[in-house]
């Protein structure tokens, strides 16, 4: 199961107010409790606020959602775990003036991760911003830069860079067990899908503020549901609330919301910062063409995609489609293959991770995965290594502190970059600049929408 189709069938996810929260969590070290604020309060939102509350270090004074519905629901959820009574807000500006934070999460969709991030560190915040870092290259450099001009910490949501198992697959590819690795093969494969059907446009709910939720994004037509009702098959879903990554003017697609797990597996375990070229192309032969009209839309993002990464030692290939299933890869459709002169490790989630050595005669080496409920990931661990971080002061550096993830997040949209161009990219990794192809540069960043600044 990945997460997507985890996403869709466990009752549990589809509505907020279902996920279980700690009863009355309190401070473990017996010490005052981080003033903290949530802003975008639908489900992954509430997966991270859980493993706040339940740390014990973390008191819940403000909630922001531009939707009423989902912080109601989060409401209760806080009422549950600790007790306390969070105000809530629809704009974080008025948040962060107002409940003064010291910690606080973005879970909103992507192209509302850099302002509020930027703005909660210059408001002396520290941040858990979800992944990818931001919708562009250059607002994720905007946040790196924030980070650092404030002395904040940022810790991003790749939480796999703490799971127990990539920890020690990690250490066994060091090791130099799997030998010279030449190439590595990321994918994410699933589901079943034909041609998408258009959703109708339909009057955006009394308790929504489209307008606010579209931001410095495009205004498109509202096509969503209500948070409170389960979710409907992949692929076919409304913008809001569960359907955006879809959208390619609110985020990147598989490749901007998986693509940057596994792409960020393979710089942690190799050290790498980032690829010399990039190719990229995909398309949407089963979804059919996007269709956008006042009265209907679907989303445009490819149904499948294909990229490569050149770097200097080895390439890295990424491959993604939302048809087909996959049931060939070793029982599990998500995850990266690392090939080696001494045979091949797989990289995975909910099965661990298997070494095929290249000795037939050697059995398998496997590790089993060690993962939280009810969301299958280890977002406790890295939260607790965030406040860890938050504490020594400068000292120690989060696990998925924003300057390395940016690198990762960085090769998803290239990746969809030179999908756009239908190039290939040279990429000055220093500089984060496309060599000798000013079409490509320009789209490392893109205008926003009247009324709100790109940030620099």
């Amino acid at each position: 199961m990945n997460r997507r189709s985890f996403l869709h069938t466990s009752a549990a996810a589809t509505a907020v107010a279902a996920f279980p929260f700690s009863l009355r969590a309190q401070p473990k070290s017996g010490g005052p409790r981080f003033r903290t604020a949530l802003i975008g309060c639908g489900w992954w939102g509430n997966n991270i606020l859980r493993e706040a509350m339940a740390s014990g270090s973390c008191e819940v004074v403000a909630l922001c959602d531009v939707d009423s519905r989902q912080y109601e629901a989060t409401l209760k959820n806080v009422a549950a775990g600790t007790g306390d009574t969070p105000k809530h807000f629809k704009d974080y500006r008025e948040l962060l003036a107002a409940a003064k934070p010291e910690i606080v999460i973005v879970g909103t969709p992507d192209h509302w991760h850099a302002l509020p991030m930027i703005a909660a560190v210059k408001g002396g915040a520290h941040v858990y911003v979800e992944k990818p870092i931001g919708h562009t290259v250059m607002e994720g450099r905007a946040m790196v830069n924030a980070a650092r001009a404030t002395g904040r910490v940022v810790q991003v949501g790749t939480h796999r860079r703490i799971s127990p198992h990539n920890i020690s697959g990690r250490d066994f590819i060091r090791s130099g067990q799997v030998g010279d690795i030449g190439m590595v093969r990321c994918f994410v494969n699933y589901g079943g899908g034909g041609p998408e059907k258009p959703l109708p446009t339909v009057d955006v709910p009394k308790e929504l503020d489209w307008d606010m939720w579209c931001g410095p994004a495009p205004l498109r037509p509202f096509n969503g549901g209500d948070p409170r009702t389960p979710a409907v098959g992949a692929g076919n879903r409304g913008i809001h609330p569960r359907g955006f990554r879809n959208y390619l003017d609110y985020a990147n697609g598989t490749l901007g919301d998986w693509g940057i797990h596994w792409l960020d597996q393979v710089l942690w375990v190799t050290g790498e910062k980032y690829p010399k070229r990039i190719f990229s192309s995909g398309g949407r032969p089963i979804a059919g063409a996007p269709v956008f009209t006042a009265q209907e839309q679907t989303t445009d993002a490819p149904d499948h995609q294909l990229a490569t990464y050149a770097f200097e030692k080895f390439n890295v290939q990424w491959e993604h489609r939302r048809f087909g299933a996959n049931n060939t890869d070793k029982g599990e459709n998500v995850g990266c293959y690392f090939y080696g002169t001494k045979g091949i490790l797989h990289m995975g989630w909910q099965k661990g991770w298997t070494f095929y050595p290249t000795d037939s005669k050697a059995p398998p080496i496997t590790e089993a995965a060690q993962l939280n409920s009810p969301d299958s990931q280890n977002i406790k661990e890295l939260w607790a290594d965030f406040l860890t971080a938050i504490r020594s002061d400068g000292k120690i550096k989060a696990v998925c502190d924003i300057g390395e993830v940016h690198l990762a997040s960085n090769m998803a949209l290239l990746g969809m970059v030179s999908m756009k161009l239908g190039r290939s990219l040279d990429w000055d990794g220093a500089t984060e600049r496309v060599l000798n192809d000013e079409a490509a540069n320009k789209l490392l960043r893109r205008d926003y929408r009247k009324g709100y600044d790109y940030p620099t």
